[in-house]
């Protein structure tokens, strides 16, 4: 914590509190705070004058330098403006703090809703999202790399575009998590992504052609539903027990349908929150090989979950399964970055297809993961965030059972569990009628990979179920 000490006023500016101590990041932004906050609050004026480099030097007891980089970030943010010759004035076009959005205009509830509001976040109760707060992230060990860097040359930029597999060091740790979790590979046999998301929009551009019969979870994970539809797919919904996928369901599937692959998330699911289990994984292989499928398994929670949970990729290792990592589930959202395990072959075509559409992954984010990962950061971070998940799952149960909603599976180490709503109730019209309160709930509906019916249901974020104004629009509309 710093001390504090106050620090005269000179041309209306109020009176400012400073650190007495501290990097030039944390004077340079506090100085950028005080004089937003004075703008704000109407104490200085569109069109109003600040004080000369000299004379804020020393009202704000810092350097000349620390002051021309303060006034450079506030014309950079657009709150004032240089006029040169004359000095700094408030912008008469400062942009605006908030967007007032008014959340009862819904058009449609749908799968493009849903995820429009994961990144927009009007809603203030969130039950819906498929994020966990922020403050899960930007309060741990990982914190201070989340957010921007202050002092050039702290971090290099890299100087070229890099391998198209992404950056080596990275890849090569991404092998030895791997192996933690019993699956071998090279790391010849990891291409880095910008995401789990665009790794399996690679895999969907690559292996899917038009009119393809293409099997999936169902309720299933909604991004690669929107994916699919654009490759112009045809979506065949696999049913999801608490077990998993459905083995029998999976192999009338395959052979009514002819389909090649077959996208799953066996472990945490989204959107039920449940696992796979061994027998159900060794079924679905078998039905595989019998039905020459080739499976996309994603495993976002990986790092969060035991290394002897039951993996398609570590019981196949690689031959008929493509396996699909991140760091946005465990580390930020901010930070897109995420990785394709599979054969040498597969990976080789799929490095070209990245080379072809994106050119390449950033480096520079990849530096900063592996940084944190040889560092110990993230593995701190991890033994938190386990933490974290553990005690929300207690009370979101708790929260749950109490309004009499019944959760699907024994959900564990993700952040989501499946609700059964009553009979009766549409899922849809219910989100609706919550968004117009802003909260944001996910309805089954979205999930359902076809257009079969199917009971109402809803996903819920573990760590936003237990918020009362939740509970109270439950109790209201659940009769």
């Amino acid at each position: 914590m710093h001390n504090f000490r106050k620090v005269r006023t000179i041309r209306g500016m109020g009176t400012v509190e400073l650190p007495n101590s501290g990097p030039a990041r944390s004077r340079i932004e506090t100085i950028v705070d005080s004089i937003v906050s004075r703008i704000e609050r109407g104490t200085l004026r569109p069109g109003e004058r600040l004080p000369s480099i000299r004379s804020a030097s020393e009202l704000f007891a810092a350097s000349k330098n620390t002051i021309v980089d303060a006034y450079d970030r506030l014309v950079a943010l657009g709150e004032i403006e240089s006029k040169p010759g004359s000095g700094f004035y408030v912008s008469h076009h400062r942009p605006k703090r908030t967007e007032t959005v008014e959340p009862a205009k819904v058009e449609a509830v749908d799968s493009v809703w849903l995820l429009r509001e994961q990144l927009e976040k009007r809603y203030e109760v969130r039950v819906g999202d498929g994020r966990p707060p922020a403050a899960w992230m930007e309060g741990s060990e990982v914190g201070p790399y989340l957010r921007p860097v202050s002092k050039p040359g702290h971090r290099h930029l890299p100087e070229s575009y890099g391998s198209p597999n992404g950056l080596l060091p990275l890849r090569q740790r991404i092998a030895g998590l791997l192996a933690e979790r019993s699956i071998g590979a090279e790391p010849t046999q990891v291409l880095l992504t910008q995401g789990a998301n665009d790794a399996l929009d690679m895999i969907v551009r690559h292996f899917v052609e038009p009119g393809e019969p293409v099997l999936v979870d169902s309720p299933g994970y909604y991004p690669l539903f929107g994916k699919l539809r654009l490759a112009k797919a045809r979506l065949v919904g696999v049913r999801r027990t608490e077990d998993g996928p459905d083995p029998d369901d999976l192999a009338a599937k395959a052979a009514s349908t002819g389909a090649r692959l077959f996208f799953t998330q066996s472990l945490a699911h989204n959107p039920t929150g449940c696992s796979i289990t061994l027998p159900v994984a060794y079924r679905l292989l078998r039905t595989a090989t019998e039905h020459d499928l080739r499976i996309i398994d994603s495993d976002p929670f990986a790092d969060v979950l035991p290394s002897t949970s039951a993996r398609l990729a570590a019981l196949d290792q690689l031959d008929r399964v493509i396996y699909v990592g991140t760091f946005a589930k465990t580390l930020s959202a901010s930070l897109r970055s995420g990785y394709i395990a599979a054969n040498t072959d597969t990976i080789a075509r799929l490095a070209d297809l990245k080379m072809i559409t994106r050119a390449n992954s950033s480096g520079y984010i990849e530096q900063i993961i592996y940084d944190l990962i040889t560092s110990g950061r993230y593995r701190g971070h991890l033994k938190r965030l386990t933490g974290r998940i553990e005690a929300a799952t207690r009370q979101a149960y708790e929260s749950l059972a109490h309004l009499g909603l019944p959760v699907f599976g024994e959900p564990r180490g993700g952040f989501y569990m499946w609700c059964r709503l009553p009979d009766g109730i549409d899922d849809t019209q219910l989100s609706r009628i919550a968004a117009g309160q802003s909260i944001l709930l996910a309805p089954g509906s979205a999930f359902n990979p076809d257009a079969a019916p199917a009971p109402p249901a809803m996903r819920v974020n573990i760590a936003h179920v237990g918020d009362p104004r939740f509970a109270a629009f439950m109790a209201e509309h659940r009769k």
